[in-house]
């Protein structure tokens, strides 16, 4: 035999081999998708309002639209979970909700935690045996997924209560129970987190200190409540912000490939309610593909601008319906849009906030001497040195760094009555800030947040904990702003009703994801 006819025949062979494997792997993954089909189940779609806020249009032909999910965490005991959760059967309440927001560029989203004990309106929603209820004002937000007593809960009511709040159309709703929750985490083996104390409560077990948790603990860490601040309800969505966050970086840190995401579709839908827009596996897999390009530090997680009210809690005005109106708008938090047309940042030498005087001109030699601490809100590596490296380079001589804290999303700058000459100098270095008096305060105290942009000639050296992000776009609008937060005049061609700066409730209750793990975990 020839060298060549040998070389054919192993040619011929490899080929055959190859198709061999291509056609294994094709049918595999069609037996695996068929899998994931059964496993599915979705919610009956006749639930969802026939009256709802309007679809997103795109600005051009072919462009894409903003998309909006609703993930509800269900506490039922039904169907085995009660072998985690402990207690008896049950329609169980969606004690976790978080409506996820992803601009139109599909590269930022916003999840947005609602509080369980929320005092909304539930609208009309439909039972099991085809009638519709009539409306209820002051119900507590969580009961809207008990409406009917389904085997399964109501997530149509659920979703019909979210858009009615919001004015915001809900594209998709999921619903995970704790097993859901327990397979997923054991999908990617664990997630890192961070518990900032011993707990020891409830049956919940939990040592203090960055740990990997999947399946039982990782539930019990996304349940536990008691043994943490007050004990409340806004200090477990803290946690459970976090939790998300880390999840998803370990997901984003595998890779969106199909043997990462197969995986965790297979776990995750044996124990997964959807809307039938995602009710197959090819669905949810396109669906979260068409996620992987979002970053973690594009990802903010805010809780709904909130006050207690008794046992409950009431959303505080305006701030809320400014959140759901920037959602609406496809606009960030900070009033920009994703797809670069917001308004420009004020210059550095703008005047700042309470007319301050602009950043031109030499400092007053008291104003020069005047104690400065800057803190890093943010959890970025090294932001405070760069926030300092701007004081410094206007000609503050006394400035020190303050231990950073995270979470903060728009600039707060802090001073005493006194030092009000040098706090106005310091606020036009940062446009935007919010500015507070604090009789009694020591020192000017500037608390950089995600809307403080640092030069990119400035080196940021990492003496700070915290991973490393891009820092968000500075806050438009007036520079002057509000000194409450409170919402301002819209710039000329923007949208009316875009705060010129971070409504206080959005801000004090936003935290990054890209935030330093073990940042702002409790409350009270």
């Amino acid at each position: 035999m020839g060298s060549s006819t040998r070389r054919r025949r192993y040619l011929r062979t490899a080929i055959g081999l190859a198709a061999v494997l291509v056609l294994s792997v094709v049918g595999a993954g069609a037996w695996f998708y068929h899998r994931l089909d059964n496993n599915i189940t979705t919610f009956d779609a006749g639930g969802v309002a026939t009256e709802r806020p309007p679809a997103p249009v795109p600005t051009t032909p072919g462009a894409s639209v903003p998309v909006n999910i609703l993930v509800l965490g269900s506490d039922t005991r039904d169907d085995g979970n009660n072998a985690i959760g402990g207690g008896e059967e049950g329609v169980g309440h969606s004690d976790t909700a978080m409506l996820v927001h992803v601009y139109a560029d599909h590269k930022h989203a916003v999840g947005v935690s609602i509080p369980r004990d929320t005092l909304v309106t539930i609208p009309s929603c439909k039972l099991p045996n085809g009638t519709w209820t009539s409306p209820r004002t002051s119900q507590m937000f969580n009961s809207a997924f008990t409406v009917g007593d389904f085997p399964k809960g109501n997530p149509a009511c659920t979703q019909n209560t979210v858009e009615t709040l919001t004015g915001l159309r809900v594209d998709h709703t999921i619903v995970v129970d704790f097993k859901g929750a327990a397979a997923m985490t054991e999908a990617i083996n664990g997630v890192d987190v961070c518990v900032p104390n011993d707990v020891d409560s409830h049956g919940i077990h939990l040592k203090k200190g960055m740990q990997k948790l999947s399946g039982q603990p990782a539930v019990d860490y996304l349940r536990a409540r008691y043994g943490f601040g007050d004990n409340s309800d806004i200090g477990r969505m803290k946690r459970q912000q976090a939790f998300v966050s880390s999840m998803i970086k370990k997901v984003q840190g595998q890779g969106f490939s199909l043997p990462t995401l197969l995986p965790l579709a297979d776990a995750a839908t044996r124990s997964l309610t959807v809307d039938e827009g995602l009710g197959t596996a090819m669905k949810l897999v396109d669906f979260t593909r068409s996620l992987q390009d979002i970053k973690l530090s594009d990802i903010t997680f805010v809780t709904a601008p909130w006050r207690f009210a008794g046992e409950r809690v009431q959303l505080v005005q305006p701030d809320a319906n400014t959140l759901w109106r920037l959602l609406r708008e496809d606009r960030t938090l900070d009033g920009q849009s994703t797809a670069g047309t917001g308004t420009p940042a004020p210059s550095p030498t703008a005047p700042g906030p309470d007319g301050a005087a602009g950043t031109s001109g030499p400092l007053a030699p008291e104003q020069a001497a005047a104690p400065v601490l800057v803190v890093n809100g943010v959890g970025t590596s090294g932001l405070s040195n760069s926030g300092a490296a701007v004081l410094r380079a206007r000609g503050f001589q006394n400035v020190a760094l303050g231990k950073p804290t995270g979470g903060r999303l728009q600039t707060e700058i802090s001073y005493d009555p006194t030092l009000k000459a040098a706090a106005d100098q310091v606020a036009a270095l940062f446009p935007g800030a919010r500015a507070v008096e604090e009789p009694g305060s020591e020192a000017i105290t500037v608390t950089l947040g995600r809307d403080f942009r640092p030069s990119p000639a400035t080196k940021l050296d990492a003496v700070e904990s915290g991973p490393g992000v891009s820092p968000s776009p500075a806050a438009p609008g007036d520079p002057g702003g509000s000194p409450s937060g409170a919402p301002g005049t819209a710039p000329s061609g923007t949208p009316s009703g875009v705060p010129s700066g971070v409504p206080t409730g959005i801000a004090e209750n936003s935290r990054g994801a890209d935030t330093d793990p073990c940042a702002d975990l409790t409350f009270g």
